[in-house]
Formats: structure tokens, sequence, C-alpha cells
């Protein structure tokens, strides 16, 4: 019975505890699949337009919120940053498709990816592979002390060093 009795409430305290967990999700990808041809490059025939995202599950002293997107695949291993948003309201719990061309949030900003610019550059792989896009949701606590022009390695250290939270989606994409 005590046997029952403990694994019921280890039960009901994970359950309250993933309950709790910060989540991002998406229409557009997910975990795994293949990205949308829209989502993609205009070298592979995509039109580079940011995926939908949405979220849940902030922590109540998140102050703002930060997404990037790294393909750690590109360049031998070295990886690439194609997207950086920074200081994201908390009360807001999404993005739109196309977000990332410019359309973001009141109070939000995109940062600098690997090319130097402000806005989402979908996945534009040169070799035949298989690259994995983490798109990573960050909870802060405070609005993030990193200029939106720093270079997206420290951006996302930073991101990571000072977040209360994180959530990803990992979706996939090969060269046709």
């Amino acid at each position: 019975m005590r046997n029952s009795f403990v694994l019921g409430a280890a039960l009901a305290l994970f359950a309250v505890t993933s309950a709790a967990a910060m989540e991002i999700k998406s229409t557009d990808v997910a975990d795994g699949a293949m990205f949308r041809k829209l989502n993609v490059c205009k070298r592979h025939g995509g039109s580079d337009v940011s995926p939908q995202l949405s979220w849940s599950g902030v922590p109540a002293g998140a102050k703002s919120l930060a997404i990037t997107m790294f393909d750690p695949d590109a360049r031998g291993g070295g990886g690439f940053w194609h997207w950086v948003v920074l200081d994201i309201p908390p009360a807001v719990t999404s993005l739109a498709g196309g977000a990332g061309g410019g359309s973001l949030p009141q109070g939000a900003v995109g940062g600098s990816n690997g090319m130097g610019t402000a806005v989402y550059l979908g996945p534009c792989p040169p070799d035949a592979i298989v690259h994995h896009y983490q798109i990573t949701l960050y909870a802060l606590p405070e609005k993030p002390a990193v200029e939106p022009s720093a270079k997206p390695e420290d951006a996302a250290a930073y991101l990571t060093k000072h977040a209360l939270a994180t959530a990803r989606i990992t979706p996939v994409f090969q060269k046709p």
C-alpha cells in the first residue's frame, strides 16, 4: 500500500512539474520533420519565410523572451545562426509565420544572424546531409543586456547563461 502511495505521489509531482515546463511548438515545423518549402531559402526553391511559433509555460519571473535558430551541422560542424530575435515581451505567446521578415511584435528586435542581417534566413545547406535546425525559446529575468548587432554566437551565449527556462524544437532539412 505504501509503495502505491509513494508511486502515486511521484507521478503526481511529475505531472505538475511537466505541466509547468516551458514548451514551444509550431503549425509549420515539428521535431525531426522536414521544413516546408516556404520556410527554406530561395536557392532551394523556398521563400525564406520564418515558421509560425507559439509557446506556453513561460516562468512567472520572465521579463523578456528571445528566439534563436541554429544549424549545428553547417560549416563542417562549426554551425550557422539563421535567426535571432531579442526582447520579445513576456505577454506575447506566438510569432506569426513570416515575422522574421521584419514584422515582429512591438518591442521585439531582430538580432544579427550569421550573415550580419536582422532577418530570418531559411535552411540552405550546400551539402546533401540532413541538417538539424535548433529553434530555441529563452525566458529571461530581465531585458537582454546584449546589443542586436552582437555576433549571434555571443547573443546565444548570453541567452543560455541567463535563461530562467528554455524550450526547443528541431526540424530538419536536406538539400534537394
